[in-house]
C-alpha cells in the first residue's frame, strides 16, 4: 500500500529487455541501505519489485503485462520517475490509499496557469470515470490529487506549486500519458451496489 505522496523523483538510468519482460534501474536519493530485495517500491504509479541494488540506484522488474497497461514502455534514460516507499504501520496517510495496480492510461489534454497553480485537464478511459467524483481522489503517475470537476470525457485537477516542483508533472506537457489508478473505495462502493442491482437486496 501507498499513499500517493511521492518522496523522491528518480530517474532512468538503464534499461534492459528480459525475457519476462523489462528491467529498470531508477538513480534515486532514497537511502540505498535501507532498501531490502525484494521491496516494493510505487514507480510512477506501478508497485514494483526490486530485484538488486547498487550505489545511489536499484532495479526493478516489469512484466510484459505490465508494460501494456502503463506508462513504463515508453520510458528512456533519463526519464523523471515519482518514487513512494511502501506504507508502513504506523505511517502517516497523508494522501489516500493508493494500491499501485495502475487501472489504465490517462492524458493530459491541457495545462493552464490558474492563480499560482496550474490547472490539468485529463482525458480518462470511458470505462473509468464513473469512478472519478468532485472532490474525490484519484492517482496520476502515483501523485495523489483531489479532483475539481468531472465531465464526460475528462476530469481537472489543481496542481499546487510544491506538487510541481517535486514531482514528474513540473515536466508535463499536454498529450502526456500518465499512469492512472481510481480510489479503491470507488472500486469497491462501485462492486458493492452493482451486487445490491443483481440481487435485489434492500438497505
Amino acid at each position: 500500500m501507498f499513499t500517493g505522496i511521492i518522496t523522491d523523483v528518480g530517474r532512468v538510468r538503464r534499461l534492459k529487455q528480459t525475457d519476462h519482460g523489462l528491467d529498470l534501474t531508477l538513480a534515486t536519493t532514497f537511502e540505498i541501505a535501507s532498501i531490502e530485495l525484494g521491496a516494493s517500491i510505487a514507480c510512477s504509479g506501478v508497485c514494483l519489485t526490486v530485484v538488486s541494488l547498487e550505489d545511489d540506484a536499484f532495479t526493478v522488474q516489469a512484466s510484459a503485462e505490465t508494460l501494456a497497461c502503463s506508462t513504463l514502455g515508453q520510458w528512456r534514460e533519463g526519464s523523471a520517475v515519482n518514487l513512494e516507499r511502501a506504507l508502513k504501520v504506523g505511517d502517516e496517510l497523508g494522501g489516500h490509499i493508493v494500491s499501485g495496480h495502475v487501472d489504465g492510461v490517462a492524458h493530459l489534454r491541457e495545462r493552464r496557469p490558474e492563480g499560482e497553480s496550474f490547472r490539468m485537464v485529463i482525458e480518462a478511459p470511458g470505462d473509468l470515470l464513473p469512478f472519478v467524483a468532485p472532490k474525490g481522489s484519484v492517482a496520476l503517475d502515483g501523485i495523489s490529487l483531489t479532483v475539481n470537476e468531472v465531465t464526460a470525457d475528462h476530469f481537472g485537477v489543481n496542481i499546487i506549486p510544491y506538487t510541481l516542483a517535486h514531482t514528474s508533472l513540473g515536466e508535463a506537457e499536454p498529450g502526456q500519458r500518465l499512469n492512472f489508478e481510481i480510489d479503491p473505495l470507488a472500486r469497491y462502493v462501485a462492486r458493492l451496489l452493482d451486487a445490491r442491482g443483481q440481487t435485489g437486496a434492500g438497505p
